[in-house]
């Protein structure tokens, strides 16, 4: 493995049950003060959650299916309830002992609860983006009025204990990076190199955040191809000298403690051409200058939202003669891999110190590949503090 020069970048209420003692159960009832206080500003009797992120947000129960409903959490002025079946009754008892087990069945279905609630919630607030069109017509038949209510929002800002998980998961991912050069290879598949990350993760005692993106020469151009079975070789169309290196996308996460990381690099089996280089220095200046934007505007005190970042290094690749980025600048990250804030054209998000998002420009170019590269940030008094920290400089195999 080579590295090539650097390139030179120019109050609860007194009837509440109060959670377990301690660190934890101050948290989970300062998290739930805050949710209240949201719900009174909205005018909202209640609210129903059935994002699982924003389940073991407020209770810490982390093992609820996502990809099933198996629960949602009701929480109104005066209760909180979790709603679920005999499966996790038990477990659930035990575990989250600041709400109020409903436990659901044939015989005493979920619309019972609602019956009996309706009268004091006027106005039910729901996240839209998770509940079917069968659970938002049953509700409908319970309650006169629904209002959305974006709970996820409640995650915003991360404490000092979210970082340090975020921080861990990203400090896995660099460690996987480092892994997962020396296995690339003549004759390797996207396939076997995803499986191999995965396996060195699992191992670190972590999971994945998501599927990993490997994507050798022209399926780099898809931001998000699909890991396949394309394979270091002729095929592919490298060179080890003289011509043109095969560019080698990876993008992952590591889960560590329920909370994510995410990181992406670009480098290249062979000799990267005059062009490639071209598209990678640009890349990675137009992250740089996203992040110079950023810390000055903390400096002088200014407000900032998602698409004034945005824009600054959407602006430097067009000035490039490349096209505008497929995708946003970037999002933020914790318990979900993409959550609040969006550093976005359209964001009016205000990025805020405790904020952790990602900032990844990307060149995509049909039939010849792509560069993306992505890193974390976490908003401080002072500016930015980037959390992953693999190497940026052009990498050849």
């Amino acid at each position: 493995m080579k590295v090539i020069t650097k390139i030179q970048i120019p109050e609860e209420e007194p009837h509440f049950k109060i959670a377990t003692t301690g660190t934890m159960g101050v948290m989970f009832n300062l998290r739930l003060q805050k949710l209240r206080e949201k719900l009174k500003k909205a005018n909202l009797g209640a609210v129903l959650i059935a994002d699982v992120a924003n389940i073991t947000y407020l209770t810490g129960y982390e093992n609820f299916s996502l990809y099933e409903r198996e629960a949602y959490l009701l929480v109104g002025g005066n209760f909180q309830y979790i709603i679920t079946d005999g499966r996790y009754s038990e477990v659930i008892k035990k575990q989250v002992p600041h709400f109020k087990l409903f436990e659901r069945s044939h015989q005493n279905p979920t619309e019972k609860l609602f019956q009996d609630l309706k009268k004091q919630i006027k106005i039910l607030g729901i996240e839209e983006n998770e509940l079917t069109v069968l659970e938002y017509k049953s509700l409908t038949k319970h309650f006169q009025k629904t209002k959305h209510f974006d709970t996820d929002k409640l995650r915003n800002i991360k404490t000092d204990q979210e970082i340090k998980k975020i921080a861990k998961a990203c400090k896995l991912g660099d460690l996987a990076f480092k892994y997962i050069l020396k296995k690339i290879k003549f004759g390797i598949t996207e396939e076997e190199i995803a499986n191999e990350l995965e396996k060195f993760i699992k191992q670190e005692g972590a999971q994945l955040s998501f599927p990993p993106i490997v994507a050798f020469g022209k399926n780099s151009s898809i931001p998000h191809h699909q890991t396949g079975n394309t394979k270091i070789g002729p095929s592919t169309r490298f060179a080890r000298s003289g011509r043109e290196g095969l560019i080698i996308l990876l993008d992952f996460g590591v889960k560590f403690e329920n909370y994510c990381s995410d990181m992406t690099r670009t480098t290249f089996f062979g000799s990267p051409s005059i062009k490639q280089r071209e598209i990678y220095q640009t890349v990675l200046v137009a992250q740089h200058e996203a992040i110079k934007f950023l810390n000055n505007q903390i400096k002088f005190g200014k407000k900032i939202t998602g698409a004034m970042v945005d824009k600054i290094a959407r602006n430097y690749i067009i000035e490039k003669g490349y096209s505008s980025i497929p995708h946003s600048l970037g999002h933020g990250i914790g318990l979900k891999v993409h959550e609040h804030p969006s550093v976005s054209p359209k964001s009016k998000d205000e990025l805020i110190e405790g904020m952790v998002f990602s900032i990844e420009p990307g060149i995509y170019i049909p039939d010849l590949g792509g560069v993306r590269i992505e890193d974390l940030f976490v908003l401080e008094k002072t500016g930015l503090r980037q959390l992953t920290t693999s190497a940026k400089e052009i990498i050849q195999l």
